[in-house]
């Protein structure tokens, strides 16, 4: 067989059986996990860009000044990556005691059934404070089950891959989230280009909300049509005889045996995600309000970006199971810092075209890091506890870096009015993720991992 050593390659090692399942069953849980993340991402991103471009003159106070309607609307945004942690810790927890299938598919129903119900608030002008009180814990839930999504969909896919393509099958679940942006933002396109402002600030922003109740239909398909992941069957056979390990709590043995990797992998993962949403989300923002940016074109840039990020994703996911998961991920890192110091000035040239291909390099930088990163972390834990330890790490770095980047970089706008302090900023935690990455290599046992096996 082969196991993973520590940049995340191949090597030969003991001999175990390999997974069970044909290609096609093997592909079709791929697309499937693929497919349930995009919608649940899709959920997750169509609030920032709400909290972007409408949710400060719909949730808060008319006589709030715009800058502080702004701040409150992204906090709100922020209080999902607050809960994110708590999602991995929930289903984490039982999803390494009673499998990946079932924490996902409590994930995908509670991401459809929270978005669907924010696109039926009641606004600030009808409920007075109640109305942000009642954005705010479904946006809670909404981080919560995104906490625990992104673990099962990964899981399900690279426990069930063939010998030595774990990062290629784990990437069908990392493109969820460029074309989860695409989602979002082309029905927004469509509601901000189909209605006049008014009417789009009225009521035509609820309707990419409603429309996330096909989650529901995706948590049904999982749950009648696909099995549980190959490698935590195996795993549960080979404890059937000592149900007393099983009872152990996942969170605190993989808190207890492995908290420097959790802390390494939040800290590899802060510049994907801090980049990502500077560039989704604030970037949309500060072209709307201070570039006075079209936000149809706006919007179409992010997509276009977003689709060139899939193949992206899906190449880097592969290539990683030849060249190793830690060069590619420090490399992306690297690339990135590099490009923020180019990324705001080309916004700033006013060109659509300069803005396409700020947010297009941006995005494939990215992918360097995020196509690679399912295997990566997944590849950490054992089996026994793997949900919890990749899911925490992962949900780790989203708290500390994406939730704060749209309301640090607005802060620093407003303290400096320029775009190069931003720079500086994404620069810094792109430096913090390549110096985790460089770590957290040594952090790893070339026994402990096993995928793929």
């Amino acid at each position: 067989m082969q196991v993973a050593d520590e940049g995340g390659r191949t090597r030969k090692g003991a001999a175990m059986e390999p997974p069970a399942g044909n290609g096609a069953s093997l592909f079709k849980v791929a697309l499937t996990a693929g497919a349930g993340a995009t919608i649940e991402w899709y959920d997750f991103f169509v609030y920032g860009t709400a909290a972007a471009l409408v949710f400060p003159k719909i949730f808060f106070a008319a006589d709030l000044p715009p800058l502080v309607a702004q701040l409150a609307a992204f906090s709100t945004f922020a209080v999902g990556f607050v809960a994110r942690p708590f999602g991995g810790v929930v289903f984490g927890h039982f999803g390494d005691l009673f499998g990946r299938k079932r924490a996902l598919l409590v994930a995908l129903l509670s991401m459809g059934l929270a978005t669907t119900a924010i696109g039926f608030l009641p606004t600030y002008q009808d409920a007075g404070f109640v109305s942000p009180l009642l954005l705010l814990a479904l946006r809670f839930i909404q981080g919560i089950a995104v906490g625990g999504q992104w673990g099962g969909a990964a899981l399900m896919a690279i426990e069930s891959a063939p010998q030595g393509r774990s990062g290629y099958y784990g990437s069908f679940v990392q493109i969820g989230v460029p074309l989860g942006v695409v989602l979002s933002n082309m029905v927004f396109f469509l509601m901000v280009t189909a209605f006049p402002r008014d009417t789009f600030d009225a009521w035509g922003w609820r309707v990419p909300f409603i429309l996330s109740i096909a989650l529901v239909f995706v948590g049904i398909y999982i749950q009648t049509r696909l099995e549980e992941s190959v490698e935590f069957e195996k795993a549960t056979r080979s404890q059937a005889s000592a149900p007393e390990g099983r009872r152990k709590s996942p969170v605190l043995q993989v808190l207890i045996h492995h908290p420097r990797k959790i802390v390494l992998a939040g800290g590899a993962f802060i510049a994907s995600n801090t980049c990502f949403y500077a560039a989704i989300t604030y970037a949309v923002s500060y072209g709307d309000t201070v570039l006075h940016l079209s936000r149809g074109a706006l919007l179409a840039c992010v997509v276009a970006a977003s689709v060139v990020m899939v193949p992206g994703l899906l190449f880097f996911g592969a290539l990683s199971d030849r060249w190793g998961r830690s060069t590619l991920f420090m490399a992306g890192a690297a690339l990135t810092g590099l490009w923020s110091f180019a990324f705001f000035p080309l916004l700033e040239t006013l060109s659509y075209p300069a803005v396409l291909a700020a947010l297009t390099v941006e995005l494939v930088c990215l992918s360097v890091m995020y196509g690679p990163q399912a295997a990566l972390f997944a590849e950490l834990f054992p089996v026994e506890v793997r949900y919890s330890g990749a899911s925490l790490g992962y949900q780790l770095g989203a708290v500390i870096g994406g939730g704060c980047a749209p309301i640090v970089a607005t802060a620093l706008f407003a303290k400096y009015a320029s775009t190069l302090p931003i720079s500086v900023f994404l620069f810094g935690v792109c430096f913090i993720s390549l110096t985790c990455t460089y770590f957290l290599t040594r952090a790893v046992k070339p026994s402990s991992t096993s995928l793929g096996s």
